[in-house]
C-alpha cells in the first residue's frame, strides 16, 4: 500500500502511527468536513473536500452582470476574470442552492451533500449559475497560474470566473464522485453523467467528459436540461414552405431522411422534434443513439457500448429483427451502418439520420465515398436537410441597425433592390441578454429533396455543385438563402449570417 501511494502521488511516504481521534482532528481541521464516527465513514466528504477550510481565498464575489458574453472574440481569450471566493460562492445563487440534490445512479434517491462545505459550494454554485443562465455546456479548464470557468451560451464561450489554482483538484474529484467516476485516476481520459434534481420536480442531467491536459485534469459538461428542450417542429425556425416538405416526407411510410451540419448546430433536437410529431400509439420506433441525451416515453432508445460490441451497425440489425416501423441512427459513420440504413430504408422503413457534410448535396458524395452504390443511394434517400445555429436578437434592446452599406448586403447576397430598401437590426445589449445583445438561437435550413432531375443525377455521379445547382433549381433554398430571410424578418443579424454560412 505505502509503494502504491508513493507512486500515485510521487513523494516519499514516511509510516507514522496515531490514534483514531488525531486522525479526525487533523481532517476536521484542514479539511472543514463533519466526520462522524470513523475516518473510514466519510471517504466521500474528504476525497471532494481537498483542502477546503484552510483556504480563505483573497477574492472578490463573482455577479453575472459581470459575464460578458457578447461575441466570438471571447473564445480563446483569458482576461481577467473574477477569483471566486469558496467561501461566499452562495451569495451568487442564492436560496437555488438549498433545493440541490445529487441524485445517484443506483438509487435514484436525492442525496443532498455537504452543502456548507465550499468545495461543494462552489460546485453547486457553477452547476446553478450554468442553467439560470442558460448555458449548454460548461468548461473548467487548469492553466499554469489559476483555473478558468467558461460557458457556452447560445453557442459562443464566454469567460464566467477563475478559480485558484490551489482547488483544481479538490473540485475535479468533487465532479467525479458526482459523476461516479475514478477519483484516481488522473492519466486517462473519463466519461460521467451527472444527475441533479432542482426542487421537487425539476431535474437536470450533465453528460461529464474528463480530459487529462497539461497543467492538470480538463472538465466539459454539456448540459442536458428536458425543460428548455423544443420539440414542437413549428418553433424551431422552419419557413412554412420549408415545414410542408419537411413533414410531407415525414408521413411516407418508407425511405431515409437526413440532417447534415456540424457539432452544436441543432441536429439532434430537430431528430428528436421529428420523433415527437411521429411518436403515436400505433407506431413503433427504434432509436439507435451514442449518448442517447433524452428519453421519450414511447420511444424505444437503444445506448450504443462499443466496448462490448454493441455498435450502431449491431444495433441496426437486431432493430431489423423488432417489427420496427422508424428508426433513427444517431450518426452514419462508416460503410457498414450506412449499408444496413440505406438496406432498411429500401424495405419499408422509414429511417433517420445524420451525417458530418457543409451542406445537403455534399451529403450524397459522403455516403458514396463510404462505399454506397449511386443506385442505391438515388433509391432510398428521399431528403436532406442542412443546418446551422444563429443567435437571435434580444427584443428587449433590439434597435435599427443603419451602418450597414448597400455594397456591403449586396454581397450578403441580397439583390440590389433588396438591399435598398431591408431593414436590418441589432441588439444593443441590456440585462436580459447579459448585454451581448443576442438571447436565444433559431435554425438555419437547407431541405434538397431529392426528385426525379435529383435522382438522375447521382445515377451519373454528378458533383456536390452539380446537384446542388439542380436543387436550387427545384426551388431549394441555401443556409444562406435563409439567413438573409431572417435578417429582413429581423430574427437574426448580419454579422450572426455570416458567421455561421458560407456564400453560395
Amino acid at each position: 500500500a505505502v509503494d502504491d501511494i508513493k507512486f500515485m502521488t510521487g513523494y516519499n511516504v514516511e509510516v507514522v502511527i496515531a490514534t483514531e481521534s488525531a486522525l479526525i482532528n487533523t481532517i476536521t481541521t484542514y479539511y472543514g468536513g463533519k466526520v462522524a464516527g470513523t475516518v473510514a465513514a466519510q471517504p466521500q466528504a474528504s476525497a471532494s473536500g481537498g483542502a477546503q477550510k484552510a483556504m480563505k481565498l483573497e477574492a472578490k464575489d463573482y455577479t453575472l452582470s459581470d459575464t460578458d458574453i457578447s461575441g466570438e472574440e471571447e473564445v480563446g481569450a483569458f482576461g481577467e476574470g473574477p477569483t471566486v471566493d469558496v467561501d461566499e460562492f452562495d451569495k451568487i445563487v442564492g436560496d437555488a442552492l438549498d433545493d440541490v440534490e445529487h441524485v445517484t445512479e443506483d438509487e435514484m434517491l436525492g442525496a443532498r451533500g455537504e452543502v456548507e462545505e465550499p468545495i461543494v459550494k462552489l460546485v453547486s454554485g457553477v452547476l446553478i449559475n450554468a442553467i439560470k443562465i442558460g448555458a449548454s455546456d460548461i468548461h473548467i479548464e487548469p492553466y499554469e497560474n489559476s483555473v478558468r470557468v467558461r460557458y457556452r451560451v447560445d453557442g459562443v464561450l464566454a469567460l464566467a470566473m477563475n478559480l485558484p489554482l490551489r482547488i483544481k483538484n479538490s473540485v475535479v474529484s468533487r465532479l467525479k464522485i458526482m459523476a461516479r467516476l475514478d477519483i484516481s485516476e488522473r492519466r486517462l481520459p473519463q466519461d460521467g453523467r451527472i444527475k441533479l434534481r432542482l426542487g421537487k420536480k425539476k431535474e437536470v442531467d450533465f453528460r461529464v467528459s474528463i480530459l487529462p491536459c497539461l497543467f492538470g485534469e480538463k472538465v466539459v459538461m454539456r448540459i442536458l436540461d428536458k425543460a428548455s428542450l423544443q420539440v414542437d417542429l413549428t418553433k424551431l425556425g422552419f419557413e412554412e414552405e420549408a415545414l410542408q416538405k419537411f413533414l410531407e416526407c415525414l408521413n411516407r411510410p418508407y425511405g431515409m431522411l437526413l440532417v447534415t451540419g456540424p457539432t452544436g448546430s441543432g441536429k439532434t433536437t430537430t431528430l428528436y422534434s421529428a420523433l415527437n410529431y411521429l411518436n403515436k400509439p400505433n407506431i413503433n420506433i427504434m432509436t439507435a443513439e451514442d449518448p442517447i441525451e433524452y428519453n421519450f416515453l414511447g420511444i424505444n432508445q437503444v445506448q450504443m457500448k462499443e466496448e462490448i460490441g454493441l455498435t450502431f451497425a449491431s444495433a441496426l440489425r437486431s432493430f431489423l429483427r423488432q417489427s420496427p416501423d422508424i428508426i433513427l441512427v444517431g450518426e452514419i459513420r462508416d460503410f457498414e451502418t450506412a449499408e444496413i440504413a440505406v438496406k432498411a430504408a429500401l424495405t419499408g422503413h422509414l429511417v433517420l439520420s445524420t451525417l458530418h457534410t457543409n451542406d445537403a448535396p455534399s451529403s450524397v458524395s459522403r455516403l458514396m465515398n463510404m462505399g454506397i452504390e449511386p443506385f442505391l443511394v438515388s433509391s432510398s434517400v428521399i431528403l436532406i436537410m442542412a443546418q446551422r445555429l444563429a443567435r437571435k436578437i434580444c427584443k428587449e434592446c433590439d434597435k435599427e441597425d443603419e451602418k450597414i452599406p448597400v455594397s456591403a448586403l449586396i454581397s450578403l447576397g441580397f439583390s440590389e433592390e433588396d438591399a435598398k430598401t431591408v431593414k436590418c437590426y441589432r441588439g444593443k445589449g441590456c440585462p436580459v441578454c447579459n448585454n451581448s445583445g443576442y438571447k436565444g438561437r433559431i435554425a438555419l435550413y437547407e431541405i434538397m429533396i431529392v426528385n426525379e432531375e435529383i435522382r438522375k443525377l447521382i445515377l451519373e455521379g454528378a458533383s456536390a455543385l452539380e446537384l446542388k445547382k439542380a436543387a436550387i433549381r427545384g426551388g431549394m433554398k441555401t443556409l444562406r438563402m435563409s439567413g438573409l430571410t431572417k435578417v429582413k424578418e429581423g430574427v437574426t443579424t448580419v454579422e450572426e449570417v455570416l458567421r455561421v454560412t458560407f456564400g453560395d
